[in-house]
């Protein structure tokens, strides 16, 4: 059987860039993400740029019962050598403001869905030959922040998560990274949002794109920490550094300008 890359939230931004890319390296891809947000053209123009086989899944990964639903038919059907755990969700608001749906859906997407989905799939990736697993984290990770709240704390799960599951499985055929990437106008209102933060708010910006293109390279050069570039790692070490009564109010405030104007 052929081996599949699992890439979720692969319908847009940076999980669309990944699927293109893993295909670019001649890798046959399955993309999962909400219906309606055109994953089958996605797959068609995958296969036909790359002659590569692109399948896709369409459910809400907020429901445990749906995740559980499709990886199990994706065990059954496919040897699957990487999971891509993208689908992620955030956003800027007063806390007050941000009524339960939206911050249940944080928690859920970027905390429950990730965890799940590598649960269900590791039996899987165990039974390849080499597989990896890649966990999309982010420079939020590194520091609480006002007006974000329950965001970077979702972030800050993802990274440990995946550092403690790269120590538990590191002498398996499983590799296991984590990427932490900064700013990326990956639609309109993240591009928008980036913008009214200031200068704070595009240090190390990168083009979703070019993000896959690092993140897979890092991944298998199996980099357990892949920061993208020079900037990011510089900030990831200025932000262990900067006491947190300095950073926090500093990166608060840059974020506050998102809700003000």
């Amino acid at each position: 059987m052929d081996n599949y890359a699992i890439v979720t939230g692969g319908a847009g931004g940076l999980g669309k860039a990944f699927g293109f890319e893993l295909a670019k390296r001649g890798l046959n891809t399955i993309l999962i993400d909400l219906p309606e947000k055109g994953l089958k053209s996605i797959c068609s123009d995958i296969q036909e740029k790359y002659k590569t086989k692109s399948f896709f899944y369409e459910t809400d990964l907020t429901k445990v019962d749906n995740i559980i639903e499709i990886t199990n038919e994706i065990n059954k059907k496919y040897d699957v050598s990487i999971l891509i755990n993208n689908a992620g969700t955030g956003g800027t608001r007063y806390f007050e403001d941000a009524d339960i749906d939206y911050l249940n859906n944080i928690i859920q997407l970027n905390v429950m869905t990730t965890t799940i989905m590598t649960r269900q799939i590791l039996p899987n990736l165990k039974k390849q030959k080499k597989s990896f697993i890649l966990n999309i984290s982010s420079m939020a990770a590194f520091s609480p922040i006002a007006f974000k709240t329950v965001y970077p704390a979702s972030k800050t799960f993802i990274h440990s998560f995946t550092r403690g599951l790269y120590e538990e499985y590191k002498k398996t055929n499983v590799f296991v990274s984590v990427v932490n990437p900064g700013p990326m106008k990956t639609n309109r209102e993240i591009s928008a949002r980036i913008e009214k933060q200031g200068i704070l708010g595009k240090i190390g910006l990168l083009s979703p794109e070019k993000v896959a293109e690092i993140s897979i390279r890092q991944l298998f050069k199996r980099d357990t920490l892949i920061m993208l570039n020079s900037v990011n790692g510089f900030n990831w070490l200025l932000m262990k550094i900067i006491p947190i009564g300095i950073r926090l109010p500093l990166l608060s405030r840059a974020i506050e300008r998102e809700i003000k104007r």
